[in-house]
């Protein structure tokens, strides 16, 4: 049974990812900041064994006993680094980004992910397995008041494609997955509508092309992923 590391699995894109997962027999490591809704989320997974290990993945102890978990399971073969946050709600202009708010998105959406997925490097490559990054388009556009959360991203991008050079035995990933129903993109748009964006569910068979097909390295559009045109992009 292949074990997936997911964090911010409790809501969203990470958790429909893990029932997807779950449902074709893997076995889930699930990470989020709160205890009760990671819970929650981890107990409704069909089969199993799955471990909720609830932590700030900024934690180094709390990275370590997501990699003791995954080791207890078998080793991992495939880590998506969703957790992510937006540093600040409404998003500010970059010229009014605290240091400390720019400082917590970098923790959070760059550093983790490439610390969690060094600690886990010797479970995957037994596994040959896959490091799944979820960036976004303001990686690679400029959109106002995004400088944080978009600089945050093009460094993972960037760090993404290191990686993979370092690592020809694991596939490395970055994907964008478009804007989606969640509470963060919500967070982002504080007050507005936004029922119109998909529910985060429609992306995950793109996210399970790559898992399963495992194109080369490289950064991803979750929609050309779903029209069939598995297009590297720079």
């Amino acid at each position: 049974m292949p074990v997936a590391v997911i964090t911010g699995a409790s809501q969203g894109l990470g958790l429909s990812l893990a029932t997807d997962l779950a449902a074709s027999g893997w076995s889930v490591v699930a990470d989020a900041r709160r205890a009760d809704l990671l819970g929650q989320a981890v107990d409704g997974l069909p089969g199993g064994p799955h471990r909720a290990v609830p932590g700030d993945v900024t934690d180094a102890a709390h990275r370590a006993a997501l990699v003791a978990a995954a080791a207890d399971l078998g080793g991992a073969a495939l880590l998506v680094n969703n957790a992510s946050t937006l540093g600040a709600s409404p998003l500010p202009r970059l010229a009014d980004l605290t240091p400390a708010t720019y400082e917590r998105i970098l923790a959070v959406d760059v550093v983790a992910p490439v610390a969690l997925a060094a600690a886990l490097l010797p479970q995957l490559r037994a596994h040959s397995g896959r490091i799944v990054n979820i960036t976004s388009d303001a990686s690679v556009e400029a959109y106002e008041a995004w400088g944080g959360y978009g600089s945050a991203k093009a460094a993972l991008d960037q760090a993404s494609r290191v990686m993979a050079a370092e690592e020809p035995g694991v596939r490395v990933y970055a994907v964008d997955p478009g804007d989606l129903r969640t509470a963060m993109h919500q967070a982002a748009f504080p007050g507005e509508d936004i029922s119109d964006r998909p529910e985060p569910e429609t992306v995950v068979p793109a996210l399970l092309r790559l898992v399963t097909e495992r194109p080369p390295s490289g950064r991803y559009r979750a929609a050309e992923l779903l029209a069939g045109a598995a297009a590297v992009t720079a």
